[in-house]
């Protein structure tokens, strides 16, 4: 028969001791010490009794919390029956004769004195910690516990979805001796060592997955963004390396070149024999990829072109894998024939010898030390005439004919001009995977910290999780139901991407623009709030929420900076606005405004405005139409401010100049719509019940912490009442408290690494 304090109640005389050391769920050495040194002391304990005793008092397999509330529930039993107890001996010896004797009187009296050795070297002081026992459960504060609502191992699988297997195989590798984390201060050092952990993804057939399978990969681009969310638990500089490497370089080849760049580069990019960059930022030029000054002089005597740098800020700024590892680049230029100007296309261009020498005409300066991402080698390139055979020009989009005369399928400058970075919108969709990884992994190391942190209590009482603090949780839930949105909007927005059709590409470039600014600022904002909840612990680099803010600060501005990314989601907004009229005979606009002004009439009477009924506030129906009301409100004003700046006299730029703040509201609502209706979606096609219901609890949390957040527009509309936005921000708090206890559970179905989660999420031991 196995040893148990049931099946061997004399043990339970220790049960008191060891409850009370692990009762804030850290043992500490002086806990350990003395009650290990007690136990082995104990002559009156067998050999396996000894051994049962000490694996409870494990570091490293602390007792579950259902095996602490078993605990538990029999100091409190005994607790209850008499109210003369003075200290844990006491306590214990009462606990081991409570179903039947075990200790006679003269053993209790002969024991007594030796466990009171004990309670002196726990440095306790009996009648305080009785006390403490019987006020543990006074307060609603301590009620509060983690428990397990639905089952973890099928919320992962549901957050994973059809990418489960290489997610999986990535955490391995990622979770593996050879991806310690162990990040070297020495920047050449990190660099080198970010190489060599590419060099073994793509020795694990990771690096080419959204390749062709005759260029040794697998034609998966949605298997692709699974890999570098995966990546982006471990170090964002192995994700950026990565990204620039098998994304960038590699992409631009797939997605401007044609067949014979594919033969000729892919297979070699994918395996690293190949690093290269995507050279298209300039120092003075920014995000104005059209107004870039880099040349491409096409030569028709030798059929070359001519890479040149006309000014010194012309150069090109900010590039990955340029100041020590790329031997080739992605070059955007303005394609110069015959002294006419044919717009930026892109050229692959030369940049570095084999032995590592620079190129014959290209200077390359390293941008230096960073404020993060200091694995990934950025540099700035400068050409000066250098020259590249007729076939490095990426020719699927246009090319110079065999007369030396310019040809493109695509007739318009800037329909051609946007097609062509149109394809290379997949930049715009790894980011926020990846800023959304580094949000979940701040957040699954605060949470599961906050559960185990405690700090302060009612007077005589013990300290309380800081996670049942209602201000703590009102800090860190909302920001775990963006996680659980964000996951499925932007696994909505890589499917839409990886089956698009011509016809949607501008929507889904608008959206992913949008939903890579809505990503990186929430990854930014989630980060800081960790940071701060995890107090002077947030602090310290060993539970890396220093990198992931350091290393995510620059998501807000590369790949587009945020708010200029939001202005292009807006236009596209205020674009489909005006088709949606445009079609429409006046009978047929006549009829859609009554219509919709007859919505907004029965969501405007005094009954909805002022509706605090928590089933209603609940209804995802109220939601959607709360969404719907203030995107279709904000787009429709804009469009009416704009035209009347017009009317007015004044130059389109300067009126889209003065409607830049109300862009960012247009692209910010739409985007609150697009997510909050693919959480709808989720939850509609989740079966499971357990998981239904929690998914729900997050997702009403979204829904109305979002509405509070924007509660003064509503309250300047007339949607709403403050009797209404008063109960609105009630129910944020009180989902909050409910989400609590299901919390740790939902940060663990991110189903991290240990090995990259900070040392407070899996300490089991505080030092005294």
């Amino acid at each position: 028969m196995d040893i148990t304090f049931s099946t061997d109640p004399k043990l339970s005389l220790l049960l008191p001791f060891i409850y009370f050391a692990w009762q804030d769920d850290v043992l500490t050495k002086t806990e350990f010490d003395a009650l290990s040194n007690f136990i082995n002391t104990q002559e009156w304990l067998t050999k396996a009794e000894k051994t049962f005793l000490k694996s409870k008092i494990n570091f490293d397999v602390p007792p579950s919390r259902l095996e602490l509330f078993h605990w538990k529930e029999k100091i409190d039993s005994t607790l209850k029956s008499t109210t003369n107890i003075n200290n844990l001996t006491e306590l214990g010896f009462l606990i081991a004769n409570a179903e039947r004797p075990t200790f006679t009187e003269d053993e209790i009296n002969k024991t007594g004195p030796v466990f009171a050795q004990l309670e002196a070297g726990l440095g306790l002081m009996g009648s305080e910690v009785i006390a403490g026992f019987r006020k543990t459960t006074t307060t609603l504060t301590h009620s509060q516990n983690t428990v397990e609502s639905f089952n973890v191992q099928k919320m992962t699988a549901l957050l994973d979805g059809s990418q489960a297997e290489i997610i999986n195989k990535v955490k391995a590798l990622i979770g593996s001796e050879a991806f310690k984390l162990d990040i070297p201060t020495d920047v050449t050092e990190y660099r080198e060592k970010v190489l060599h952990w590419c060099q073994i993804l793509a020795d694990n057939d990771l690096s080419s997955y959204a390749y062709p399978v005759a260029q040794g990969g697998k034609n998966d681009i949605e298997g692709y963004f699974a890999i570098m969310e995966t990546l982006s638990y471990h170090d964002l500089s192995l994700v950026i390396k990565f990204g620039v490497q098998f994304g960038l370089w590699g992409m631009s080849i797939l997605s401007l070149g044609t067949e014979k760049h594919y033969k000729k580069y892919l297979k070699d990019v994918g395996t690293l024999a190949l690093p290269g960059c995507f050279a298209m930022t300039e120092t003075h030029h920014g995000s104005n990829v059209k107004g870039i000054h880099t040349t491409a002089t096409y030569n028709h005597k030798d059929r070359t072109f001519t890479i040149n740098t006309p000014e010194k800020y012309d150069r090109k700024e900010y590039i990955g894998n340029a100041a020590n590892h790329g031997e080739m680049a992605t070059v955007f230029a303005k394609l110069i024939i015959d002294g006419k100007d044919y717009g930026v296309n892109a050229f692959i261009t030369p940049i570095r010898n084999k032995d590592k020498s620079a190129y014959h005409g290209v200077v390359i300066e390293d941008c230096g030390h960073k404020m993060g991402l200091n694995g990934v080698d950025n540099g700035i390139i400068t050409f000066k005439n250098v020259i590249i055979p007729y076939e490095n020009m990426l020719d699927r989009f246009a090319s110079v004919s065999e007369s030396g005369e310019f040809q493109s399928p695509i007739p318009s400058d800037n329909r051609r001009f946007f097609t062509m970075l149109g394809t290379l919108v997949g930049g715009r969709i790894g980011i926020p995977r990846s800023a959304l990884a580094a949000a979940k992994t701040g957040l699954a190391t605060t949470i599961k910290y906050s559960d185990k942190r405690r700090q302060f209590g009612p007077e005589g009482g013990q300290e309380v999780p800081i996670l049942n603090y209602r201000m703590h949780q009102l800090r860190l839930m909302p920001y775990l139901a963006n996680s659980y949105a964000l996951t499925f909007a932007l696994q909505h927005l890589t499917k839409r991407f990886v089956n698009r059709k011509e016809e949607e590409m501008q929507e889904i470039e608008a959206l992913a623009a949008g939903l890579k600014a809505y990503s990186t600022w929430n990854a930014r904002n989630t980060l800081q709030e960790c940071r701060e909840a995890c107090g002077g612990k947030g602090y310290l680099s060993e539970n890396r929420i220093d990198n992931l803010k350091n290393d995510t600060e620059i998501y807000t501005t590369f790949e587009g900076d945020n708010t200029v990314l939001m202005q292009l989601t807006a236009k596209n907004r205020l674009s489909e606005y005006r088709k949606q009229f445009s079609g429409m005979s006046v009978s047929t606009i006549f009829n859609y405004v009554v219509g919709q002004a007859k919505t907004v009439v029965a969501e405007k009477n005094p009954f909805a405005t002022r509706n605090v009924d928590e089933t209603h506030l609940k209804d995802a129906a109220f939601h959607l139409n709360a969404f719907q009301y203030r995107e279709r409100e904000i787009v429709s004003s804009g469009a009416r401010r704009f035209k009347k700046l017009v009317d007015d006299g004044l130059d389109a730029f300067d009126a889209a100049n003065i409607m830049h703040p109300h862009m960012l509201q247009i692209a910010d609502s739409y985007l609150d719509r697009a997510v909050l209706e693919q959480f709808q979606i989720k939850i509609q096609e989740t079966e499971d019940e357990p998981l239904k219901e929690v998914l729900t609890r997050l997702y009403n949390l979204f829904a109305l912490n979002k509405i509070e957040q924007h509660k003064a527009w509503y309250l300047e509309q007339g949607y709403m009442e403050g009797v209404k936005t008063k109960a609105i921000r009630k129910l944020v708090s009180q989902l909050c408290w409910e989400i609590r206890q299901d919390a740790v559970p939902l940060a663990d179905a991110f189903n991290i690494p240990e090995s990259c989660l900070g040392v407070i999420a899996t300490t089991k031991i505080a030092q005294a």
